[in-house]
């Protein structure tokens, strides 16, 4: 009998010591991933101009895109050519329109605003020590969904396709917000009136054109974005829906004024489905020299 228990207590040993390891090689394998992914955003980047801003060049726009600028910027002050994000929060990982399953994140996020592009790291937190890795990007016109187990065990891998581009080139306009000198219309958006709480708004990287519904509260900053249809997985199909994000907590950030919290969800005809909570942590920006 004490053979067996001394069996089995080595056999539990093995199998933990396998275990940290797989996921040791995973971490280190994901973090050569996402390194390349940077490298790749950063071989992406274009000159942008100009380097400071001018508010001379909102005259004309809708009147609350107008106020919204106001309110965010300084005349004169540099633009935005990159910036870091780190974020926490809650993520649904529930596949489909049953009850929610909400799992904590961290990530880290960088962003470029000319050539428009970002690479979300993100770790989503299943069990005690095991997280699924996710990759969320669009780099070089090309957009990138890839989620793994421990950073090996692959859960979806979308890439090189016109929907998943277009749905991660929506991401990058609608988190503008963050970085709200690529907003201005020297950075390529055109603006449309709808209201006198939204406007409307495009944005074009090479083939490929984004437009979003922008809504501003009663101080000029913006409340939510929203698309008419965004491309939704459900199964191995990508179906077009409408969706939302939501932006709150503004606070001045290296002299502009930028919102911390943030929720997006599917606009279902049942009704809104979050899926994605957070908080902004850290935020640092690359300004234009």
């Amino acid at each position: 009998m004490k053979w067996i228990v001394l069996a089995v207590l080595v056999l539990a040993l093995v199998l933990v010591a396998v275990t940290a390891a797989a996921v040791t090689y995973g971490h280190l394998r994901w973090n050569r991933l996402t390194a390349a992914l940077f490298e790749r955003l950063d071989v992406a980047r274009a000159p942008l101009h100009p380097a400071r801003v001018d508010l001379r060049e909102i005259d004309g726009l809708p009147a609350p895109v107008q106020r919204y600028f106001r309110a965010v910027l300084q005349d004169g002050a540099p633009m935005v050519v990159g910036a870091t994000v780190e974020h926490r929060g809650t993520f649904n990982m529930a596949a489909d329109i049953g009850a929610p399953k909400w799992k904590p994140f961290t990530s880290h996020q960088r962003v470029v605003t000319r050539r428009p592009g970002f690479v979300w790291d993100g770790r989503v937190a299943m069990l005690p020590g095991l997280a699924v890795h996710v990759h969320d990007a669009y780099v070089g016109g090309e957009g990138i969904l890839h989620a793994a187990i421990a950073g090996l065990l692959t859960l979806a891998d979308l890439r090189g396709t016109d929907d998943v581009a277009l749905g991660e080139l929506m991401r990058f306009f609608a988190e503008a917000a963050w970085y709200p000198t690529a907003l201005l219309p020297s950075q390529g958006v055109q603006w449309h009136a709808v209201d006198e709480r939204s406007a409307r708004a495009t944005l074009r990287d090479g083939p490929r054109a984004s437009t979003l519904q922008f809504f501003f509260g009663e101080d000029g900053l913006i409340t939510a974005v929203r698309a008419e249809a965004r491309g939704r997985t459900v199964g191995d199909a990508v179906i077009p829906t409408p969706w939302e994000g939501r932006w709150s907590s503004h606070q001045r950030r290296d002299g502009m004024l930028v919102p911390v919290d943030g929720e997006v969800a599917w606009l279902l005809p049942a009704g809104a489905r979050p899926y994605w909570r957070g908080t902004i942590t850290t935020l640092r920006y690359e300004f234009a020299r």
